[in-house]
């Protein structure tokens, strides 16, 4: 595994297998990986001959008081898992590398984005866009890989790429959870064990919504409302949003469609900012 850390070295290396006929997949991450970025590697090799992952706490997509600073890091743990999975390169670049002090250029996408995260995190859609635009330029990847727990980044990059008419195929893993239900995140590290057992009505709340939807209703506005219900009973969970949503435009609904809705929800454990989702 080749492991690279500056811009003009990735993009030899990137070119080097595009001549040699190989069709790249990309998977943009933070690092600290757990086993769902595992399962996003194995698709990739899966459906494509190299894989090049990136490791970049990205600051764009971090607001003022959110948790740049201690945001987990491991770069030898999750080099060390990378060689195993056989990915073919790790790029780690620095903030410096990747935003120099003259760096002024920003990529917004102005419908998708707005709803949801865009709310409570502003600043999370044009950092994200920014930086995997670049980091898009920098590989030239035959194809991107993105995790079904980031149900809205999903949305977002698609419509990008698709309003850019940047040919790049777009391959999604589901949701990874731990045996007890909660959805694989970095941030689930910060959780004491309380504080996570009280996030696990939140996988309870979805799943009854899908019991509802499976059962035949369809209005939206009541299982969202038994959804919180459930949630609320928990002191330590602040429910930021939760919506009946389409799945590409990430607009709310009021009638549940099957196979083209998803529950999402955002939440604070405390002082933990997690969001999990749910197929309808």
């Amino acid at each position: 595994m080749q492991k690279i850390e500056t811009i003009a070295a990735m993009q030899e290396a990137a070119a080097g297998l595009r001549t040699a006929g190989k069709r790249v997949a990309l998977i943009p991450t933070l690092g600290a990986l757990h086993a769902g970025q595992v399962s996003l590697i194995r698709l990739a090799r899966e459906r494509g001959d190299e894989v090049v992952v990136s490791i970049f706490v990205n600051p764009l997509q971090f607001g003022a008081s959110e948790d740049l600073a201690k945001y987990p890091r491991n770069l030898a743990g999750d080099a060390a898992l990378c060689e195993r999975e056989g990915v073919a390169v790790l790029f780690t670049p620095s903030a410096e590398e990747m935003f120099p002090k003259n760096f002024s250029s920003t990529i917004i996408e102005d419908r998708v984005s707005k709803p949801l995260c865009g709310v409570s995190r502003p600043a999370l859609f044009r950092g994200v866009l920014t930086c995997w635009l670049k980091l898009l330029h920098i590989v030239q990847p035959h194809a991107l890989v993105m995790g079904e727990k980031d149900l809205q980044q999903i949305a977002v990059v698609r419509k990008t790429l698709a309003d850019l008419s940047l040919p790049i195929e777009i391959l999604t893993g589901p949701t990874v959870r731990d045996a007890d239900g909660l959805a694989l995140s970095a941030r689930n590290g910060y959780l004491m064990p309380v504080q996570r057992e009280a996030a696990l009505v939140v996988y309870r709340a979805l799943g009854q919504a899908k019991t509802m939807v499976d059962g035949g209703v369809r209005s939206a506005d009541r299982v969202v409302a038994e959804a919180t219900h459930l949630m609320g009973e928990k002191r330590r969970i602040r429910v930021i949003y939760i919506a009946v949503v389409d799945r590409e435009t990430i607009e709310p609904l009021r009638e549940v469609v099957p196979g083209q809705c998803v529950m999402a929800v955002a939440y604070w454990v405390d002082e933990v900012r997690l969001t999990d989702n749910i197929p309808l």
